[in-house]
C-alpha cells in the first residue's frame, strides 16, 4: 500500500538499501541519502509504535504483562526481526545478504524501462509481490528484514517502549545484522543486475547520436564515430 500510495511523488523510497544502491548507480543524489534514511527509520518507528498501540491489550494478555524478547510468551518478534534457534549470526548475514540481492535484482528489472514496459502502477504492485515471495520462500530463517529501516526502527520502539536492552543482545547481539547486511545484498544485487543485464542492453537511439558527436580532430579534420554513424555527403 505504502509502495502504491508514494511512488508517484517519491519513487517509494522505503528501504536504505535500495536508496544506497540507487545513490551507487548515480540515479539518486548522495546529499539526500542521510535524509531518505532518518525518515525511513522514523516511518517504521512510528508504525511500529502505532502496532503497539492497537494491540496494546492483546500483547498485554498474551505476555502476562511481562514483556520479553525471548521465551514461550516473547512478543518482541512482532516489530523486529530475530533469528530462528539454529541460525548463527554469520549464517544470518549470508541469509539477509541473498534476499536482499533478490530484491534489488527485482526492483532493477522492474524499473529497467529497457526491459518488457510495464503499464503506468504496476510496478509498486509486482514490487510488493516480490517481496511476498521472498518472504516466503526465505522468511524461515530470520523474518527476512531485507530493509534496515524495517528492523530497526521498531528495534528501538521496543527497547523505548519496555522490551529493554534485550532487543539488542537476543540472538548473539543479532541486532547489527539486518541492518549491514541488507546494504551488502543490495550492493550484490546491484552489481548483479549490471553486468549480467544493464550493460547487456542495446543503446538507445539517444546514446548513439550521442556517440556520433562526440568526434575527434585528425589529419583530415573532423573523424565520426563508429559504422553505425552516417557520415555527411
Amino acid at each position: 500500500m505504502s509502495q502504491s500510495s508514494f511512488f508517484s511523488s517519491i519513487g517509494a523510497h522505503l528501504n536504505p538499501a535500495v536508496s544506497l544502491s540507487l545513490c551507487v548507480l548515480g540515479r539518486h543524489p548522495w546529499l539526500k541519502l542521510p535524509f531518505y534514511v532518518f525518515f525511513q527509520v522514523l516511518g517504521a518507528f512510528l508504525a511500529a509504535a502505532t502496532v503497539g498501540l492497537q494491540y496494546y491489550d492483546a500483547i498485554q494478555t498474551y505476555s502476562g504483562g511481562v514483556l520479553t524478547v525471548t521465551g514461550p510468551t516473547a512478543t518482541a518478534g512482532i516489530f523486529s526481526t530475530y533469528p530462528a534457534d539454529y541460525l548463527s549470526v554469520w549464517g544470518g548475514v549470508v541469509d539477509q545478504v541473498i534476499g536482499t540481492a533478490a530484491l534489488l535484482l527485482c526492483v532493477l528489472a522492474l524499473g529497467d524501462w529497457r526491459n518488457s514496459p510495464l503499464p503506468d502502477g504496476a510496478q509498486p504492485v509486482l514490487v510488493g509481490a516480490a517481496v511476498l515471495v521472498i518472504g516466503i520462500s526465505m522468511g524461515s530463517n530470520s523474518g527476512y528484514a531485507i530493509n534496515p529501516a524495517r528492523d530497526f526502527g521498531p528495534r528501538l520502539f521496543t527497547y523505548i517502549a519496555g522490551w529493554g536492552v534485550d532487543v539488542f543482545k537476543a540472538g548473539g547481539g543479532w541486532w547489527w545484522v539486518p541492518i549491514v547486511a541488507p546494504c551488502v545484498g543490495a550492493l550484490l544485487g546491484t552489481l548483479i543486475y549490471e553486468l549480467m543485464i544493464e550493460v547487456h542492453h542495446p543503446p538507445t537511439a539517444a546514446e548513439l547520436q550521442t556517440s556520433c558527436l562526440e568526434v575527434t580532430e585528425g589529419k583530415m579534420g573532423l573523424e565520426f564515430g563508429g559504422p553505425e554513424c552516417v557520415k555527411p555527403a
